[in-house]
C-alpha cells in the first residue's frame, strides 16, 4: 500500500505484555520517511483513557487520527456509563475503525491496559482490522526479527521485573536488526495504581551479539 501525499511511515517496533497485576508496553522512537529518519524521539505510546494505551505502527497520520477518534469515544462512553471503559471496549473501537476503513488505512495497533473486570489485558489489531487477545503482542517492521526470541523467552506468570526485561531486551534486539527502528525505548507500566513511564536512553540499551 503506497503512502498518501505528505504522509509519514512509522518504521516501528512495538510490544505489550500482560503480567499478574497489569501490562507493560514499549516502543522504539524512530519515525522514517523512506530511508530518511524524520524523527528520532517519537512517542508511539498513546493514552486513550486513564489506564488504557495503544502502541502505534504503520502510517503516523492514520494511527494518530484513529487514536484521537477512539480517545473521543471513550470519553463519551465513560460519561454515559458513569465509569471507565474496559480494555476490551477500547480494542473493539479500534478494531471497528480499522476494519471498516481497511482499504484506506495503514495502521497496526496494540491496545493494552488495566480494568476491574479482567485486570491487565493485551489486544492485537494487525493490518486488516482483525482482533486478537494475546498474553503478549509484537508489531511493526522490527517485530519480524524477534518472533523466535519472544517465543523462546516468554513464559506464563512472569513478574513485573521479568516483563520489563523481556520488553526491553526484545525491543533492543529488534532495533539492532531493523533499519527502520531505533532511537530510545519508551515503556509504560499500567496497573490498578496508575501509569508509570520508563525511558531507556539509546546508549544504555541492552547489547546483543552483532556479526
Amino acid at each position: 500500500m503506497s503512502l498518501k501525499a505528505g504522509e509519514v511511515n512509522l518504521g516501528t517496533s512495538i510490544m505489550a505484555v500482560a503480567y499478574k497485576d497489569g501490562v507493560i508496553i514499549g516502543a522504539d522512537s524512530r519515525t522514517t520517511t523512506g530511508a530518511y529518519i524524520a524523527n528520532r524521539v517519537t512517542d508511539k505510546l498513546t493514552q486513550v483513557h486513564d489506564l488504557i494505551y495503544c502502541c502505534r505502527s504503520g502510517s503516523a497520520a492514520d494511527t494518530q487520527a484513529v487514536a484521537d477518534i477512539v480517545h473521543y469515544y471513550l470519553q463519551m462512553y465513560s460519561v454515559q456509563n458513569e465509569g471507565p471503559p474496559t480494555v476490551r471496549v477500547a480494542a473493539a473501537l479500534f478494531q471497528e475503525l480499522c476494519y471498516q476503513n481497511k482499504d484506506n488505512l495503514m495502521a497496526g495497533i496494540i491496545v493494552a491496559g488495566w480494568d476491574k473486570e479482567k485486570g491487565g489485558t493485551v489486544y492485537n489489531i494487525p493490518l486488516g482490522g482483525s482482533l486478537h487477545q494475546q498474553p503478549f503482542a509484537i508489531g511493526g517492521s522490527g517485530s519480524t526479527y524477534i518472533y523466535g526470541y519472544c517465543d523462546s523467552v516468554y513464559k506464563d506468570d512472569m513478574t513485573k521485573e521479568e516483563c520489563i526485561d523481556f520488553v526491553k531486551n526484545s525491543l533492543a534486539l529488534a532495533m539492532s536488526r531493523d533499519g527502520s527502528s531505533g532511537g530510545v525505548i519508551r515503556m509504560a507500566i499500567i496497573n490498578e495504581k496508575g501509569v508509570e513511564r520508563i525511558f531507556v536512553d539509546g546508549n544504555k540499551l541492552p547489547v546483543h551479539w552483532q556479526g
